[in-house]
């Protein structure tokens, strides 16, 4: 067979290797999150995740009109209230921090596509994602409260609600939610497969949602389970969720492929806050290349079939992306 093949002959040159590339990765698959918190003016940095910061809705405006320049897939907002309580009220207020910041970005940049992550950790003052009866997490009457949560969302205008909180019928309490008020168009991207994992240490820090005691273990996923990940999804969609997630994503991409090849809608992928912070903490060291590390982990959540990506990376990625482009 040698000399008669010869791989590398198509990995000879930028414009060979760019013609016979099997993986597109572009700005229009990532999704950049933003933590909003009350007042204004303000930008506080989250010293976990050098780079990301806790955006008042005004100073929010600006990374909003960023992302839709940049061609990214969309913004998802995260919402820190000022005032939280047991039942996590400011998720279901129409004035809430979510709800003022979708209308506030809407207005700015109309053409943006905007998802609202809907859980209740960041709003309770426990900081579980549901309701508590005794220390447990009560799963039904939670149901109600996320509805409600996304009824109002989809009033202020967002494009797309992705709940997040695993509880069980959730996706089916809010597509019921939205449906009688209304809004049967607007979509659900469920996170479906979200495992009770150590890479969500930082985002705690940003969202200011770690819980005040016990952890989330009895309702977030075992990072062992494969075959409880297929079920979740397949409930969900049938409980009418439009697209599915996979979150961690880096150590998880087995089960990203795995989704992929198992369902027809999009799916997508978080390359959550410690994946960031690792890969942050090396390059601030010296010890990798940034921009190389985070495009070629971004090609490997497209390589394993994620439609969507998100990542506190998307807007220098996007950048990355457009100075590599040909022309």
């Amino acid at each position: 067979m040698f000399p008669a093949h010869r791989p590398r002959r198509l990995r000879s040159s930028p414009a060979i290797r760019r013609l016979t590339r099997e993986t597109v990765l572009a700005p229009v698959h990532l999704i950049q999150p933003l933590f909003i918190v009350p007042g204004e003016g303000v930008k506080n940095p989250v010293a976990s995740m050098p780079g990301v910061y806790q955006l008042s809705i005004d100073q929010a405006l600006e990374p909003a009109r960023q992302a839709l320049a940049l061609g990214l897939g969309g913004v998802i907002l995260f919402g820190v209230p000022s005032v939280k309580d047991a039942a996590g009220s400011d998720a279901v207020d129409p004035e809430g921090i979510v709800q003022r910041a979708i209308r506030a970005i809407k207005r700015e940049t109309p053409e943006l596509y905007l998802l609202a992550d809907l859980c209740l950790c960041e709003y309770t003052s426990h900081g579980h994602c549901g309701l508590l009866k005794g220390h447990e997490v009560d799963n039904d009457p939670t149901l109600e409260i996320l509805g409600r949560a996304a009824v109002s969302y989809a009033q202020a205008g967002v494009d797309m609600v992705a709940p997040s909180g695993m509880m069980d019928g959730m996706v089916g309490a809010i597509r019921r939610a939205l449906d009688g008020a209304g809004h049967e168009s607007l979509p659900i991207l469920s996170y479906a497969v979200k495992y009770a994992s150590a890479f969500y240490g930082p985002f705690r820090d940003a969202a200011e949602s770690a819980p005040q005691f016990g952890d989330r273990r009895s309702y977030q996923m075992d990072p062992a389970n494969r075959r409880e990940a297929l079920r979740e999804v397949d409930l969900d969609l049938a409980e009418g969720a439009d697209a599915v997630m996979v979150k961690p994503g880096l150590a998880y991409l087995d089960m990203v492929r795995e989704v992929r090849d198992r369902v027809e809608v999009p799916v997508a992928a978080y390359n959550v806050s410690g994946e960031y912070a690792m890969v942050k903490a090396a390059a601030e060291r010296g010890w990798i290349d940034e921009r190389r590390i985070v495009l070629e982990s971004l090609t490997a959540f497209r390589r394993a079939g994620a439609d969507w990506i998100l990542t506190y990376h998307a807007a220098q990625a996007a950048q990355w992306l457009r100075e590599e482009a040909p022309g």
